[in-house]
């Protein structure tokens, strides 16, 4: 049975990073399904997103925009604490925040180019920020109803799979996000039975992350947000609690730690 088959009623969701890229992606795919209730689009700026305020006049009261900074811990627990006071339960939270290359944070190529600020940086936006939100938003998936967190990771975030080296800092927190992700899974199976938690790896996106690496990829391997959104909304509908704590790819391939 599917995660929306699973649903006794119309789904309450949660989109982090919905202001562009993959997060407006899912925003825009989860608000055309009529078995979702409403959706709270979570951004720096999300009140003053031109994409974001496009779906709120096509969808009126849908949408919510809240403007959040995920990597600000008092930011998150007055968002749950807002939430709290608007929606009995969350069905759907989905985390797409996540930084490669931006400030302080680098793309490393070797040793050299490591240092404390830049590790620092990767981890608070990769791997603190989504579980933080997690943590703060967990009474709103305690229960006994059907619910899944998503995290976008990234296939070079696994160990096992880690032939080419570089990237230090994106690889280490996003192998650190998988365990942190997998953890919570064990716990949130003892609050809520049907819960369901994922890290989901969407393949190369044409998305302000990857633009400055994009030159050696294949045309037919960098996806267009719209599809890498649809192929992670259909990992989402297949796996349910006996899959949490598993870490997938967009194509449905399991992926090793």
């Amino acid at each position: 049975m599917s995660f929306w088959q699973r649903l006794e009623e119309p789904a309450h969701v949660v989109v982090c990073g919905a202001s562009r890229g993959i997060g407006l992606a899912l925003t825009t795919q989860l608000l055309a399904r009529a078995d979702v209730a409403g959706v709270w689009a979570i951004a720096r700026q999300a009140s003053q997103a031109p994409a974001l305020l496009a779906l709120a006049a096509q969808h009126g009261q849908r949408l919510h925009c809240l403007d959040v900074d995920v990597c600000d811990e008092q930011a998150l627990s007055e968002l749950a604490t807002q939430l709290r006071a608007a929606v009995p339960r969350l069905h759907l939270l989905l985390c797409t925040v996540g930084v490669l290359q931006d400030g302080a944070s680098k793309a490393e190529k070797g040793l050299a180019q490591l240092d404390l600020q830049g590790l620092l940086a990767t981890f608070q936006v990769n791997a603190f920020a989504p579980i933080l939100l997690l943590k703060h938003l967990l009474p709103l998936l305690r229960g006994r109803h059907p619910c899944t967190v998503a995290a976008l990771s990234a296939r070079v975030g696994s160990i096992g799979d880690n032939r080419l080296g570089g990237w230090y800092s994106y690889r280490a927190s996003k192998a650190a996000l998988n365990q942190l992700l997998h953890t919570a899974s064990i716990e949130l199976a003892r609050l809520n039975p049907q819960a369901c938690v994922l890290a989901l790896h969407p393949g190369t996106t044409d998305t302000q992350l990857s633009k400055p690496f994009q030159a050696n990829v294949p045309a037919d391997k960098l996806f267009t947000a719209d599809f890498a959104a649809a192929r992670l909304l259909e990992q989402i509908e297949r796996h349910g609690p006996a899959a949490s704590g598993s870490f997938w790819a967009w194509d449905g391939a399991a992926i090793p730690w």
